[in-house]
């Protein structure tokens, strides 16, 4: 484990000398009304519109609506599909240079932002999308992007990073650069109003991972820790709410600021093994990627809690609770008011020790966990979830090594 020591030390050092601006923020009710604005003071003469066929009706004339009123052209690329895929992304770099765009709005949830993004990358580094895993691999200014959630989750408005996937591999990897984080962001929560109570329930546990991870992980900073425990605070209150009443416009306007807040501070402090894994889980069996963050995140926190346990008990007092176990407990209770499963039928016991080898290739080294899982710990915990009750679940696994850097 020295030597994932020694890259996380290194990492977190360079991460200190890299700036990570703030998009250009619109938020509020009605401030898609502003897109057409934004994007002619950003000189866009003609847009590539990046979204899923999925997007509400009433959203793209809306948006299409601003654009004209103040004379800018748009071309509509729809193709984008859950977990975006290699091919999706060149598709898209052709298209914009097929109907010579300018400039990018993207327009959706995680999957068409991340994609949008991938999608400029290739356009100004015309090379293999694989080719740009990792970090810093752009070091180029995308075109002119304007970046439109209609989910409360991902924050991917606010991040550097996208996640692109590889089905020849069944494998999804990231793409980091500040080169990626979006020009501007419009956060209307008008657009929410129509989330299904699933995909509510999902993007934001995806969003309280954002935040919790990036707490308890080692390159956390006074700003990314203003940002997290503002997400936290705002998911355990407003995210039932906006569940079990989808109307609710104050909740839904209080889960999109939190899910922005939890990208700002996870594009500043990193993520860590919950992510891992469930990049490995979507990728082999396109599980929501949200909900298998929601799943594995509470049984990665019982592992870690002996190593970040003041961290815990700083968020179990945040939400009006003593301790990490209690705030491990909230989780569990909060995914269950959610009717988020407790298991993955997906998963298939002849799978495990792949995921858990790419889990940990994606994490050491990389993210900056507080304490560390061997191959034989992540199988343990995986196995787990090949029941969905936890009394059948496998014994309890042994304890990780203490991160230290």
């Amino acid at each position: 484990m020295l030597i994932y020591k020694a890259m996380v030390s290194v990492n977190k050092q360079l991460n200190k000398l890299v700036t990570i601006p703030f998009p250009h923020l619109e938020a509020g009710i009605n401030s898609l009304n502003k897109a057409g604005e934004i994007m002619a003071t950003a000189g866009a003469k003609k847009a590539m519109i990046v979204t899923g066929r999925s997007s509400s009706a009433a959203i793209i004339p809306a948006l299409c609506n601003s654009l004209e009123e103040h004379g800018i052209d748009y071309a509509i690329f729809n193709q984008v599909m859950p977990d975006p895929t290699i091919a999706t992304v060149a598709t898209g770099a052709d298209f914009y240079k097929q109907f010579h765009c300018d400039s990018i709005i993207a327009l959706g949830g995680g999957s068409p932002i991340d994609c949008a993004k991938v999608i400029g990358a290739k356009v100004v580094r015309d090379r293999p999308v694989r080719t740009m895993a990792g970090k810093l691999k752009i070091r180029r200014k995308l075109p002119p992007f304007l970046a439109i959630p209609t989910t409360a989750g991902t924050g991917s408005e606010a991040t550097v990073a996208a996640v692109i996937s590889d089905p020849a591999a069944r494998q999804k990897f990231a793409i980091v650069d500040p080169a990626l984080l979006p020009d501007y962001a419009i956060i209307d929560p008008k657009l929410m109003i129509g989330l299904p109570q699933d995909m509510t329930a999902a993007t934001g546990m995806d969003a309280l991972t954002h935040a919790v991870e990036a707490f308890i992980g080692t390159y956390n900073t006074p700003l990314s820790d203003k940002y997290a425990k503002q997400a936290i605070e705002k998911i355990f209150e407003f995210l039932p709410k906006a569940y079990n009443n989808g109307q609710d416009l104050e909740a839904r306007e209080q889960m999109a600021m939190a899910s922005y807040e939890a990208g700002c501070a996870f594009t500043r402090a990193f993520v860590g093994y919950v992510h891992a894994i469930a990049h490995q889980l979507g990728g082999m069996y396109h599980i929501p990627h949200g909900q298998a963050n929601a799943i594995l995140l509470p049984e990665v926190l019982r592992l870690l809690h002996p190593y970040c346990k003041a961290r815990l008990e700083e968020l179990a007092k945040l939400i009006g609770l003593s301790s990490g176990s209690e705030f491990i407990d909230a989780v569990i209770e909060l995914n269950k008011k959610l009717n988020i499963p407790n298991g993955f039928p997906e998963l298939k016991a002849e799978d495990i020790t792949l995921i858990s080898q790419r889990a940990l290739a994606e994490a050491h080294g990389t993210y900056p966990v507080p304490g560390y899982l061997s191959q034989s710990q992540c199988e343990q915990l995986l196995k787990k979830f090949l029941v969905v009750t936890p009394e059948k679940a496998a014994p309890d696994t042994e304890a990780p090594e203490k991160a230290e850097c």
